[in-house]
């Protein structure tokens, strides 16, 4: 396979990711948690770099767009053991514990949270989140990436 069509592939993929995520977002209504937006950012870095690599197919272009989808990957497998309770995850949206805090302490966090919280799944498929689907399209993205620079 030539290097343009994997950097379309790669490229394309985080841009169908990017459309799958505002499709639930915005035609679903399922608004996203902090840790939904931070996997975005990964695939925006490979969308990027794939219209830089268009111009230009180097390969430090491409492994920026590898390490893009590689930290969407790490992002949305993290997120997947928050939604599954096997470590918790940011205070600011997960349901930490509340010992200790006095009832002032208490209204201020309750007041502060955010209204989508990251450990609990709004969808799943197959028994994986939206966020472990994203961790293993992601990674097989990555992968799509440095096959790319494997060619000339």
């Amino acid at each position: 396979m030539n290097r343009t069509l994997l950097i379309a592939i790669a490229a394309g993929g985080s841009a169908a990711m990017m459309l799958g995520a505002f499709g639930f977002q915005f035609l679903g209504e399922m608004p996203p948690c902090k840790l939904c937006i931070y996997q975005r950012y990964g695939h925006v870095i490979a969308i990027l770099a794939g219209l830089v690599a268009y111009m230009r197919p180097v390969n430090p272009v491409l492994w920026i767009g590898a390490l893009g989808a590689l930290s969407s990957s790490v992002i949305g497998a993290y997120h997947a053991g928050v939604e599954l309770k096997w470590w918790e995850g940011p205070n600011t949206c997960t349901s930490g514990s509340i010992e200790g805090l006095t009832p002032e302490e208490l209204l201020a966090q309750i007041t502060a949270a955010p209204i989508v919280r990251c450990d609990e799944i709004p969808w799943e498929m197959f028994g994986i989140s939206m966020a472990g689907w994203n961790a293993i399209a992601s990674l097989g993205l990555a992968l799509i990436w440095v096959l790319a620079t494997r060619q000339r």
